[in-house]
């Protein structure tokens, strides 16, 4: 059945609008969390969470080589013994993956600057395991395009990790805090999703019901398994250089650049799998809506990257108890710069994976994965932490690769996708430097440079991309009174 390309869009458009309500809504919850628990807990705790928090994710890509992202892009209705069976391969997967995650306790310890983190560890993977129950209910959400009811689990579970991590830091739990957290949340999580999308659990040892769907899934999990290569596998490869010290510093910089890309570019990335999927056989309408949505998030995201960094250094000063974060500034100003190619690689990417071109994606994660454990190690040993940093963007900035293909493959215009974004960041940046002088160092500074930032870069981007702008809002009103109907 050939799907109304208008009814994909509004129902995209829609669920970008609900994933960034939520967002409107966490972030401050996750941003005041992170800020309380940065300013309670010493970098080498940070670090602790940091790292442990990496191996349980290591685990993550073994979970279900690729069958949830399968059944999303799959064009027919899945079946319930074709969920079953993901459910069921799923389970095995995970519960192995769990069992000897704990058995290696003792070996990590005695490998890894651990401090005390073992009960963390274990919290997180009873999280690895609850999270995969969550998978088949969030699947089926995610096919239709209902977002808000997954929305409403993002917020619930965010309130209750953020809230309790940071009443129990208050209080002195150390590492622990972030280990209580995650158990209530994730218990609270696993109920929720069931309410809203109940549906037969069963177990069905049959894989051939979901051959087909090992054909999309195994070449995906294999990017994904790259993808743990180069970042999680690399980032336990750096605990055990730079200890928990330089990975809690490594993880505060991190954290705060990538906080624009969480906002914005998770919400467009997971709407526009499925509905990119679904508009896979109608290419014409698939280049317009992908360059429409790389341009939004260019121009939503590049200004706020560019702000941080141009901020944060007055953060760290105007604060006494955030001034041990001057030395992870040079990393922070690193991480903002590799995201500024990740804004426009990552949507790319994405699109590649949802049409079922994964073997492009395998490429290009075999070139990145060889070039990070080329250069990040290496630069880590001899620089330290900047250096680590340093090869992170390095890597990314060869980003250009996938977007010559993905003009090959979608006939995109970059011109028309970057244009704007950058020459109103470029004013901005101007504008903010010039403002800077007549300012004195304060919190209302801060505030004003904040403000007279975004009032620059909003008045170009209007004067230039008008129309877009007007596009914009004239689909928000669209979607305000579907909501209301």
């Amino acid at each position: 059945m050939v799907l109304d390309p208008k009814q994909v869009k509004r129902k995209a458009f829609s669920g970008v609008g609900i994933l960034m309500i939520r967002n409107l809504l966490m972030q401050p919850i996750s941003f005041l969390g992170f800020l309380f628990l940065s300013v309670y807990l010493e970098t080498w705790e940070l670090g602790v969470f940091w790292a442990v928090s990496e191996v349980v994710g290591f685990l993550g890509y073994f979970s279900d080589v690729g069958l949830a992202a399968a059944v999303i892009q799959k064009k027919t209705k899945p079946k319930i013994n074709e969920l079953r069976a993901t459910f069921t391969a799923q389970q095995v997967l995970v519960v192995c993956s769990v069992l000897i995650a704990f058995l290696l306790t003792p070996v990590l310890e005695k490998k890894f600057d651990f401090e005390n983190g073992h009960f963390l560890y274990w919290m997180l993977l009873f999280g690895f395991f609850t999270s995969s129950l969550k998978t088949i209910p969030s699947v089926l959400l995610e096919r239709k395009l209902l977002f808000g009811k997954i929305a409403i689990v993002d917020l619930v579970e965010q309130t209750i990790f953020s809230g309790l991590a940071v009443f129990l830091a208050w209080k002195g739990f150390s590492v622990n805090s972030w280990a209580w957290a995650i158990f209530f949340r994730s218990i609270v999580g696993v109920i929720l999703i069931y309410i809203f999308c109940p549906w037969k659990i069963g177990i069905n040892f049959h894989f051939k019901d979901i051959k087909n769907l090992f054909n999309f899934g195994v070449p995906f999990q294999v990017n994904s398994l790259l993808a743990m290569l180069k970042d999680r596998l690399m980032n336990l490869f750096l605990w055990g250089i730079l200890g928990s010290q330089g990975v809690g510093i490594l993880g505060w910089a991190q954290r705060w650049a990538q906080m624009p890309l969480r906002f914005l570019m998770d919400q467009v990335i997971r709407v526009t799998f499925p509905a990119y999927s679904k508009l896979q056989d109608q290419k014409e309408h698939l280049k317009r809506a992908l360059e429409r949505s790389v341009f939004l998030i260019c121009l939503l995201i590049f200004p706020v990257l560019a702000g941080m960094g141009f901020l944060m250094p007055k953060v760290v000063a105007v604060f006494p108890k955030y001034s041990k974060w001057t030395v992870a500034l040079i990393p922070f100003w690193l991480y903002l710069g590799s995201f500024f190619w990740g804004v426009v690689t990552t949507p790319l990417v994405n699109a590649f994976n949802s049409v079922g071109k994964v073997k492009i994606t395998l490429k290009l994660m075999v070139l990145w994965t060889g070039l990070t454990w080329g250069l990040t190690p290496f630069l880590a040993k001899l620089i330290g932490v900047n250096g680590a940093a340093l090869g992170l963007f390095l890597v990314s900035s060869t980003s250009f690769i996938a977007w010559i293909m993905a003009k090959k493959e979608f006939g995109i215009s970059f011109k028309k996708i970057l244009l704007v974004p950058v020459m109103a960041t470029l004013i901005m940046m101007t504008v903010l430097f010039v403002a800077d002088l007549a300012l004195a160092a304060s919190v209302l500074e801060i505030i004003g440079l904040a403000a007279v930032g975004g009032l620059s870069y909003s008045a170009v981007v209007y004067m230039f991309a008008r129309e877009d702008v007007d596009w914009f809002f004239k689909e928000l009103l669209v979607w305000k009174r579907s909501i209301r109907k």
